[in-house]
């Protein structure tokens, strides 16, 4: 049975899209040398609708060492601040 997570306050939860693992051309990059991802899918939101300005679904943009890392069923989620997005992307 999974775990399931709601988002208090004016938080959102984000689940982590992992960046490409080989180039345009056809380079394998190494863990060791990948960016820490900064582009995740909303998956929940908090309680305080004045403060939160995205919905379910939404791509957001976040800054690299932001909100509380966290895995559920295998898959890396944050848990972010309502003001620490950055963007939606279309």
């Amino acid at each position: 049975m999974g775990d399931s997570v709601r988002p208090l306050g004016a938080r959102v939860l984000v689940k982590v899209e992992e960046e490409a693992s080989v180039t345009a051309s056809g380079l394998v990059i190494p863990d060791t040398a990948k960016d820490k991802p900064q582009r995740g899918v909303v998956v929940a939101v908090g309680d305080d609708d004045e403060m939160i300005k995205v919905a379910v679904g939404e791509r957001v943009l976040y800054p690299k060492y932001s909100g509380t890392e966290l895995r559920l069923e295998g898959v890396d989620h944050l848990i972010l601040e309502a003001s620490d997005l950055l963007a939606v992307v279309d």
